[in-house]
């Protein structure tokens, strides 16, 4: 149930961050559970979660709903099949899908999340983001943020021709790569100004986020509060899920290379 951008969850909730290539990008998996499947716990939680949350980036690169990547149809198929089977399935924009819409919702059943997004988690207090924001040193990759998150840009490139818009996704594939290249670590990694802000913006106690790859559980006093942030790692050889229940939540790496 959506109310007001909060999201309630009551029984037990799985959270991914960055599943790119797990789900068929460059090894296809004809269905969701192939992936499930290598890990028995995961396999046996997953389809029996109440809610599943996709913190963005679940593809390596999204022109739009009219996307022909052949991958991307069995992917869909798969969390259509969640979604049938009464598992509510939450979606937020990473940097890479930024122009997924109406449309793959629809095919889906999923149901776009602002980011950020304040839930609650049994009674915790949590923001959900993906991440990218918080990464705010990075003055370089904020402007092109900014950019692209704006509608009318979105619209002019949505308006034109498929095969354009891939060769665009490749070319900037190929930008970010060198980009990053010359650019300290440091710079790309999610900034404690940053992230206090989104806390006491969203009066959360708990923050989830992904897109920096760099998996872990931290903990800090803000105005006296104890804060936890958690970072959901990559799906391009571990693999990376917080289960989440009422007894409190695990940060799973998977072996998804294997």
């Amino acid at each position: 149930m959506t109310c007001g951008g909060q999201v309630e969850s009551r029984h037990r909730a799985a959270l991914a961050g960055q599943l790119r290539e797990a789900l068929g990008v460059e090894e296809p998996i004809r269905e969701l559970g192939q992936l499930l499947a290598r890990d028995p716990e995961l396999a046996g939680r997953a389809p029996a979660a109440e809610r599943l949350y996709i913190l963005g980036d679940l593809f390596e690169a999204w022109v739009g709903d009219d996307d022909p990547n052949t991958h991307y149809f069995t992917i869909k198929r798969a969390l259509r099949k969640l979604t049938d089977g009464g598992i509510p399935v939450y979606f937020m924009h990473g940097n890479r899908d930024f122009l997924l819409s109406g449309q793959f919702t629809q095919e889906t059943g999923c149901h776009l999340l602002p980011d950020p997004a304040r839930i609650n988690l049994y009674g915790t207090a949590t923001v959900l983001m993906h991440g990218d924001s918080l990464c705010s040193d990075d003055r370089d990759y904020q402007r092109l943020r900014n950019r692209v998150r704006d509608p009318v840009w979105q619209q002019n490139i949505l308006g034109r021709p498929v095969e354009q818009r891939l060769q665009m996704a490749r070319q900037a594939r190929v930008l970010s790569s060198q980009s990053k290249q010359g650019k300290d670590e440091t710079i790309m990694d999610a900034n404690q100004d940053a992230i206090r802000r989104a806390v006491e913006a969203n009066h959360a106690d708990l923050l989830i986020h992904g897109h920096t790859h760099r998996p872990g559980i931290h903990t800090f006093k803000n105005n006296g509060r104890k804060i936890t942030r958690i970072v959901l790692g990559d799906w391009y050889e571990t693999g990376s899920v917080l289960a989440v229940n009422h007894r409190g939540w695990r940060l799973k790496t998977l072996n998804c290379g294997a």
